[in-house]
């Protein structure tokens, strides 16, 4: 997304106080705010806006050379006391990553230096603390960034597996804005492919000509988008998968949640009944991110709870994106018949094995797969954990997929709705009706990226960002 494509929008925005963040701040503000973690040995603090040069004279003595690292001393303007000693850069507009001036401030990492410094910088006339999100606003706002990539850069500094890493880099650098600019440019084509019947109405040969030209490309967006709704590795690899963990009282549901989490999770007792409400734990399996859900016992319940537990149990398993069920093996045979119903797939853990009396028969045909195990003793939990980051893997595997949020489901599901009228309809509008279908279609998708009409947006958006970014 370039510069001139947000410039209105930039421009409504600071018209309106959109340009900050929950506080009303404007784009004509210099923010600044410590933009790395808190404990480590170096800080960053970051600066941007009309005082950011003003404000780094103030403290290093003068403006380096731009995109180049000057030591420099960083004193107190007020007092002249020397605060630090760290490196300062300079990144004037329009080449930065917000498109404003900006400067860094690159200092040792302990409270009491951040303190002072941030002070310092805050006490230069027109410098203000940044809100939440408000650097990566600001990038949005000049057009350094639409609002996939923005929020792709959210997912990334939240990662929390190479899974979701992997997937926010690719979005956080435009994955999902090429693919609708793509969608919106094939769109307009066949939007102007239609408008030539209006435009060139006295013409016997261009308008029937070139809107049956637009017909086959509208068909091939519609598909597009329906494939791209049908795919759902995105919320397997953003959310994580989801794996219920059921059985029989005292199957060791629990003890085998408490293994793989490596932690007491749940109670474990030979007391039948135990778990009754959902127990989640988040674990990283083989780099990719999953829930495991600890259910309530399936049996004939003893009480209004322990109903109201299975009964939850059950609704978590139709969600599950893979079912374990855990039997006791010293009960005897695993069950010939398949326990549960379930849309995901089930898979059949013996549990127990150290106990059990023979080499037991796991391989039912229910089952789309089986493994045996100790869950009391950790046996085989390593090849369950390899089977279940297996099995996550391959789910998500191919190329990104390209929507990833339901804020990116919803308009592409609005565009999508447009084209089937369209196409349903083909024959049988007026060119201006068709036209404004394919119309409405490419405003659904150009909301996605920030393109047009955003400013409901922003705050939904940019609210999830931490002081700095």
């Amino acid at each position: 997304m370039d510069v001139q494509k947000n410039s209105a929008i930039a421009a409504d925005a600071k018209a309106t106080g959109l340009a900050g963040g929950a506080g009303g701040g404007t784009l004509g503000d210099t923010i600044a705010a410590v933009s790395s973690g808190t404990g480590g040995a170096v800080a960053v603090i970051r600066l941007s806006g009309p005082q950011a040069g003003a404000a780094l004279a103030a403290l290093a003595g003068r403006v380096p050379e731009p995109r180049r690292a000057q030591l420099a001393r960083l004193r107190d303007p007020a007092t002249g006391e020397v605060l630090d000693q760290g490196l300062a850069l300079w990144f004037p507009a329009p080449r930065s990553a917000t498109g404003e001036d900006m400067a860094e401030l690159q200092i040792h990492g302990g409270r009491a230096v951040v303190a002072a410094v941030l002070a310092a910088v805050l006490s230069v006339p027109g410098v203000r603390p940044a809100q939440a999100g408000e650097f990566t606003r600001r990038a949005f706002l000049n057009g350094r960034m639409d609002l996939t990539e923005a929020e792709g850069l959210a997912d990334l500094i939240a990662a929390e597996t190479q899974a979701q890493r992997r997937l926010a880099f690719a979005h956080a650098f435009g994955h999902l804005g090429q693919q609708v600019e793509a969608w919106r440019a094939r769109l307009i084509r066949a939007m102007a492919l239609v408008e030539a019947g209006i435009d060139f109405a006295d013409e016997d040969d261009v308008p029937a000509g070139a809107r049956a030209l637009a017909k086959p490309e509208v068909a091939a967006l519609l598909e597009e988008l329906t494939r791209a709704l049908a795919d759902r590795r995105g919320a397997l690899v953003r959310e994580g998968a989801l794996i219920a963990i059921a059985g029989l009282p005292n199957a060791g549901k629990s003890s085998l949640l408490n293994a793989l989490a490596r932690r007491e999770v749940a109670i474990v007792s030979d007391e039948p009944g135990t778990t009754r409400d959902l127990l989640e734990v988040a674990l990283d399996l083989d780099g990719h991110k999953a829930t495991l859900v600890d259910t309530a016992g399936l049996r004939e319940a003893e009480s209004r709870v322990e109903a109201e537990g299975i009964r939850r149990a059950r609704a978590r398993m139709a969600e599950a994106d893979l079912v374990l069920w855990v039997h006791d093996l010293t009960d005897g045979p695993a069950p010939a018949e398949a326990p549960v119903t379930a849309e995901a797939p089930l898979w059949l853990l013996g549990n127990k094995v150290d106990r059990a009396e023979g080499s037991p028969a796991l391989d039912v045909a229910w089952a789309s797969d089986h493994l045996t195990l100790s869950a009391a003793r950790g046996e085989g939990l390593e090849e369950l954990t390899g089977a279940l980051g297996r099995f996550i893997a391959a789910r998500a595997a191919g190329e990104h997929p390209a929507l990833l949020r339901a804020r990116h489901r919803a308009s592409a599901e609005e565009a999508r709705g447009h084209l089937f009228v369209a196409l349903e309809r083909w024959d049988d509008l007026d060119d201006e009706l068709l036209a404004e279908e394919l119309r409405l279609a490419a405003r659904a998708l150009g909301r996605m990226t920030g393109a047009i009409g955003v400013e409901d947006l922003l705050d939904v958006v940019f609210r999830e960002f931490c002081i700095g970014k």
